[in-house]
């Protein structure tokens, strides 16, 4: 079989969910956007209920409809993209809650679905999504008396502790929402990790889930082993792979694996990047092409039959490394030729 086994460790997942849930002086949500982080939606978000979770937190409405089919009713699916046009229909058939991201969505969503829930999202620093401290002065008495579920913001700098941003956008939060009787959270995985100054009332964890960094102590998730479907010797001075960028220096064993940027092995990590056989680290060799790559192991005992991306030797970040991207890229590119075994 030519193609790629991604197993997913689920007993790994929700600990990770119950290693970050007993941090929080908070309740703990989950993210779960862009199919779970690319490992599947179907399979995370149930696992995830199970574990405890009440609060799921979506990109958008469409992602909200698909897990509300998912998970049934009782679970609070929050989408992050608010209420945008079209958005109507499925945020009420759904029984979805849009965090409002201005002026303009909360009329919108007050007009076109009076006393159906909303929570707000708050611009504290990161020009990303969220009202700007002017805007939420003009309308935060009104949208008050709508009893929004959540106030929340996002931080920019969670991943680097020491920051200054962190403490920046902490005391925006802390002022903006200053004397208000509604839920509130600031904190994804990082600012879990920052100290419970962070935590308010509900925290909502992304990558740490999945085993990705800024959770050093996440247990690992994903592992990726890809099958060699041929070996051949290479003799001094032939080339490997498109470009003949990759020559041979001395006789060689080339291996041809099956997976490429189509399966999300991202083009631009092959000069640095590495597999395992075991505990032995052998290297790309040449350009990773669309639907396979080159690998070198001269020198190994044994012929491999596949070869390990992601698992006990290398984890998703070190792999992102390669690339000089992160974790995340890594995760919600992994593509749909995988066969996937859930553990």
């Amino acid at each position: 079989m030519a193609t790629a086994i991604l197993s997913i460790d689920m007993t790994a997942l929700v600990e990770n969910w119950h290693s970050l849930n007993t941090m929080a002086q908070a309740e703990t949500g989950a993210v779960v956007k862009a199919d779970a982080y690319g490992l599947g939606l179907a399979k995370v978000a149930p696992a995830l209920a199970r574990a405890g979770a009440r609060s799921f937190f979506v990109a958008m409405a469409e992602e909200g409809a698909e897990l509300r089919k998912i998970l049934g009713e009782g679970p609070q699916i929050n989408v992050f993209s608010g209420h945008m046009p079209g958005d109507t229909a499925l945020i009420r058939e759904a029984q979805l809650t849009p965090m409002l991201n201005s002026v303009d969505q909360m009329l919108v969503h007050v007009e076109s679905l009076p006393g159906h829930p909303f929570g707000l999202q708050l611009d504290t620093g990161m020009n990303r999504l969220g009202m700007e401290d002017a805007e939420w002065r003009a309308l935060r008495d009104l949208a008050l008396d709508q009893s929004p579920t959540l106030v929340m913001s996002h931080l920019a700098c969670a991943d680097e502790a020491d920051h200054e941003m962190n403490a920046r956008q902490l005391q925006t939060f802390r002022e903006m929402t200053e004397g208000i009787d509604v839920p509130r959270s600031l904190a994804a995985t990082g600012g879990i990790l920052l100290g419970s100054d962070y935590h308010f009332d509900m925290v909502r964890p992304g990558i740490g889930l999945y085993g990705g960094l800024p959770f050093v102590d996440a247990r690992p998730v994903v592992e990726l082993h890809i099958p060699v479907i041929q070996i051949r010797d290479v003799a001094v001075g032939e080339t490997v792979g498109y470009g003949n960028t990759w020559v041979a220096r001395s006789p060689s064993r080339i291996a041809t694996i099956s997976a490429g940027y189509a399966d999300g092995v991202i083009r631009g990590m092959g000069p640095k990047a590495q597999l395992h056989t075991g505990a032995s680290a052998v290297p790309v060799v040449g350009r990773i092409s669309m639907d396979m790559i080159g690998v070198d192991v001269t020198g190994l005992a044994e012929e491999p039959e596949t070869l390990e991306l992601i698992g006990s030797h290398q984890s998703v970040d070190t792999v992102a490394g390669f690339a000089d991207t992160i974790g995340y890229e890594i995760l919600t590119s992994l593509g749909g030729r995988y066969k996937r075994i859930y553990v």
